[in-house]
C-alpha cells in the first residue's frame, strides 16, 4: 500500500483517534521487529502528511463487534469513502448498508489496475 500510496493513487484518511490507535499498535512490542521507534515514527509522520484527517460529530458505538474497527468505519462514512481496505474483510460485515466496499489490499490494488 505505500508504494501506491507514494504514486498519490488513493488518499487515506484518519481521525485523531484513529490514527492514535494505528501508532499505538505500530509501536506494539514486537509487532514491527525490524523497525526502530524513530523509523516507525517516521513511516507514520510520512504517511499522516499524506492524508486527509476528519472529524467526527458522530459516534453510532457499536455497530461491528470490536469497537475499534468502528472508529474505522466512522472515518470511512465521514468521509464518503468508496472503499474500506482490510486484511480483515469479516470483521466489517454489514457496512455495504453504508454505501462502502470493503476490499483486502490486493483487491483494492487490482481494482486501481496496479495488480492484474
Amino acid at each position: 500500500m505505500l508504494i501506491s500510496h507514494t504514486e498519490d493513487l488513493y488518499t487515506p484518511n484518519f481521525s485523531v483517534l484513529l490514527f492514535v490507535e494505528y501508532e499505538s499498535v505500530a509501536k506494539r512490542e514486537g509487532m514491527l521487529t525490524n523497525l526502530s521507534t524513530k523509523d516507525i515514527e517516521a513511516i507514520l509522520d510520512y504517511f499522516l502528511s499524506k492524508s486527509n484527517i476528519r472529524k467526527i460529530f458522530y459516534l453510532w458505538r457499536p455497530i461491528l463487534k470490536d469497537t475499534k474497527d468502528d472508529l474505522v468505519l466512522e472515518v470511512a462514512v465521514e468521509s464518503q469513502s468508496k472503499y474500506l481496505i482490510t486484511f480483515n474483510k469479516k470483521d466489517f460485515k454489514g457496512i455495504g448498508k453504508f454505501g462502502i466496499e470493503v476490499l483486502t489490499p490486493r483487491e483494492f490494488l487490482t481494482e486501481l489496475g496496479v495488480l492484474k
